[in-house]
């Protein structure tokens, strides 16, 4: 496995690789590996000849007041991930050397990120759009895998790829959950054990949800009025958003006609969490 801490490098990589007609996977993280992200190495695998792991807190997806500063990290533990997971290369690239003096140039969309995440977080993926930008000029991949834990996020970057004509294959991977249905995440360490245990009210909303749709309750009003109640009584608990939406566009529905996206974050004490699942009512007879 081959690390490589400037663009020249991982670049010069890439070049080498594709002289060799090898077809090259992209998983881009911000490291503390986890059962998800080690996912998503595996599913880059089914598809490519090398897999590129990117680790990088990016900077300008944080807005102000979120958790920069104390975003989790453990390097040792991420590398040991990817050396037995026989990753090829990982970037690991400083801050100083992705966003340079003077940096000022931004990639953003102008309505996808108007919904869910992006209502609370106005800059998230403006940051997103351009780091996972500059990720792909400098890995030149023919594939990237991102987890569907992250919805918006892989819609967002399946628009930025169509509309900025990227020849690169976009993967979505699934949800990877504890086994007590808590969606994996690296913000989960943030939680006390009473915490955690509040947290898994986004998993048992969405069972809730599916139930009723499921007995025939089309309107989302009145299915996401009963997850609020629900929620409400959950120790630690604020609602951020509680979501009904096109899959595709991410505009709310009113009245659930076929496939859907339940997309909801809650805080749990300071910390955010996200889940959500594309429901088809057919799925459920």
């Amino acid at each position: 496995m081959e690390i490589f801490k400037t663009t020249f490098d991982m670049q010069a990589w890439s070049k080498n690789q594709k002289l060799k007609n090898k077809i090259i996977c992209l998983v881009p993280t911000m490291g503390y590996l986890h059962k998800g992200h080690l996912s998503l190495i595996e599913k880059g695998k089914q598809y490519s000849d090398k897999i590129v792991l990117s680790i990088f807190v990016n900077p300008t997806q944080f807005g102000e007041n979120e958790d920069l500063d104390s975003y989790p990290v453990d390097l040792q533990n991420d590398l040991a991930h990817a050396e037995k997971l026989n990753v090829d290369a990982v970037f690991l690239p400083t801050r100083q050397e992705m966003y340079k003096k003077n940096y000022q140039t931004y990639v953003e969309l102008t309505n996808l990120p108007d919904h869910l995440c992006g209502i609370s977080r106005p800059v998230h993926f403006k940051g997103v759009a351009t780091i996972v930008t500059k990720l792909f000029n400098i890995v030149t991949p023919d594939i990237a895998v991102f987890g569907q834990k992250d919805y918006q996020q892989l819609q967002v970057i399946k628009q930025m790829v169509q509309d900025l004509n990227f020849n690169i294959k976009i993967i979505g991977a699934p949800i990877i959950r504890e086994h007590d249905g808590l969606a994996m995440s690296s913000r989960n360490t943030y939680l006390t054990k009473a915490q955690r245990k509040s947290g898994l009210c986004l998993s048992i909303a969405i069972g809730k949800a599916k139930q009723m749709i499921k007995d025939k309750e089309m309107s989302t009003k009145t299915i996401i009025k009963k997850i609020e109640d629900y929620i409400g009584k959950v120790e630690n608990a604020k609602i951020d958003y509680i979501s009904f939406s096109d899959p595709v566009t991410l505009d709310n529905v009113k009245v659930i006609k076929g496939k859907i996206l339940l997309a909801l974050a809650v805080k749990i004490g300071k910390t955010r969490l996200i889940d959500n699942a594309v429901i088809d009512p057919q799925d459920l007879i």
